[in-house]
């Protein structure tokens, strides 16, 4: 090689050496490949989340957690027991309240909060602050949890607790769910919530 000429990188590179980084990147790409078979074989996390309560406030956790999770390829289930129903019921689910009382993040003193008519004053509250942030409604969230293919589902013996139908539900929302059944979804999860 003339002095004219310029070193190439090549030439103080070590056989062995590119060797060892070859079979890391093959390694690599294979590991690469092992884990894209097994997400396009379902290998997708599943969550299950137990929605029990169903004031205003407590419905929006489980619907955006329920429907970010799903985004994100989870396969969700969001089984709804006792006031969490509420949330599902089509016409209930429009009229959820929020109680003042006991909640230390409310801005009216418990001695205040526990004077008739401020739970309908503050849940107005609420929802001028969601409608003023363009935040989704709970109907919103509802029908993008089920379009995300989240399954919605209502206890069957809260259902009959309540006395509701199963047409009182939104479309979308599996009914007849019992106890045992969420029980198997929670075992079979890899994320399992209460809320």
């Amino acid at each position: 090689m003339s002095a004219d000429t310029p070193a190439s990188p090549d030439d103080d590179l070590d056989p062995e050496a590119v060797a060892d980084l070859q079979a890391r990147i093959d390694a690599l790409e294979t590991e690469v490949s092992d884990l894209r078979t097994e997400v396009d074989d379902g290998g997708s996390q599943k969550m299950v989340i137990i929605a029990t309560k169903g004031t205003l406030d407590m419905a929006y956790p489980p619907l955006i957690l329920a429907s970010t999770a799903a985004a994100f390829g989870y396969d969700v289930t969001v089984f709804h027991t006792f006031w969490g129903l509420e949330i599902l019921h089509e016409e209930n689910s429009k009229n959820l309240q929020l109680s003042s009382v006991g909640n230390p993040n409310m801005p009216v003193p418990n001695a205040i909060a526990a004077l008739p008519g401020m739970d309908r004053m503050t849940t107005r509250m609420m929802r001028t602050k969601i409608e003023d942030n363009d935040v989704a409604s709970v109907e919103e969230l509802i029908e993008t949890s089920i379009a995300s293919g989240v399954e919605l589902q209502a206890c069957q013996m809260t259902i009959d607790l309540l006395g509701y139908d199963e047409d009182d539900f939104y479309d979308g929302v599996t009914t007849g769910v019992g106890a045992a059944s969420a029980f198997q979804d929670m075992v079979d999860a890899d994320i399992q919530l209460l809320v």
